[in-house]
C-alpha cells in the first residue's frame, strides 16, 4: 500500500518570475486594445502642443491654492447674497402654480406683441381714451390683475406690528 502524503510543496513564485509574468499580462493588454491607446496617445499629444495639459499639471500641483482662492471667492457678502437670493427665488418659484405661470407668461407675450403693434403711431392718449378702454374686457381684466398683484404685494410687505391699514 502506497504512503499517504503528509506534506505538500508549495511552489513559491520569484520575483523575476511574478515580474515576468506582469510584463506578459501588460503585453496581452497593449495587443488587445491598440487602437484604444493610439488614440488616447494622439489626445494626449494635442493636449500638450495646446499648452493644456502642462495647465492641468499646474492645477492639480496647486490644488490646495485654487480650493483656498476658491473658498475666499465663495464666502465674500455679494457671492453669499446671490446664493440666499437664488435660493429665495426657487422657493418663491415652487410655490407657484406651473398653469398660472404659463398663462402669466402667455399673457405677457401677447401683451408685448400688442404694444409692438402698437407703437407705431405716435398718437396722445387723451383721458377721454383712457375712459373708454376701461370698457375693453381685456384692459379691465389686466387693471384687475394688477389691482389685485398690487393688494397682495402690499399685504406680503406689512409688517407684522403694524396694524392693517
Amino acid at each position: 500500500m502506497a504512503k499517504p502524503i503528509s506534506l505538500v510543496k508549495k511552489r513559491m513564485i520569484t520575483e523575476e518570475e511574478r515580474q515576468e509574468q506582469t510584463i506578459q499580462r501588460l503585453k496581452q493588454q497593449l495587443a488587445e486594445s491598440n487602437e484604444a491607446l493610439e488614440k488616447s496617445l494622439v489626445i494626449l499629444n494635442e493636449l500638450h502642443q495646446s499648452g493644456i495639459l502642462e495647465a492641468a499639471e499646474s492645477m492639480l500641483k496647486a490644488k490646495a491654492k485654487i480650493a483656498e482662492i476658491a473658498l475666499g471667492q465663495i464666502s465674500r457678502k455679494e457671492v453669499t447674497n446671490l446664493i440666499n437670493n437664488g435660493m429665495a427665488a426657487a422657493g418663491a418659484l415652487t410655490n407657484i402654480d406651473p398653469a398660472q405661470t404659463s398663462k402669466l407668461m402667455n399673457g405677457l407675450t401677447s401683451g408685448i406683441q400688442e404694444a409692438n403693434a402698437s407703437t407705431g403711431g405716435a398718437k396722445k392718449i387723451g383721458l377721454f381714451t383712457l375712459m373708454k378702454s376701461l370698457k375693453d374686457p381685456d384692459v379691465n381684466r389686466a387693471l384687475g390683475f394688477g389691482l389685485n398683484f398690487l393688494k397682495g404685494l402690499g399685504r406680503g410687505l406689512q409688517d407684522k406690528d403694524e396694524p392693517n391699514a
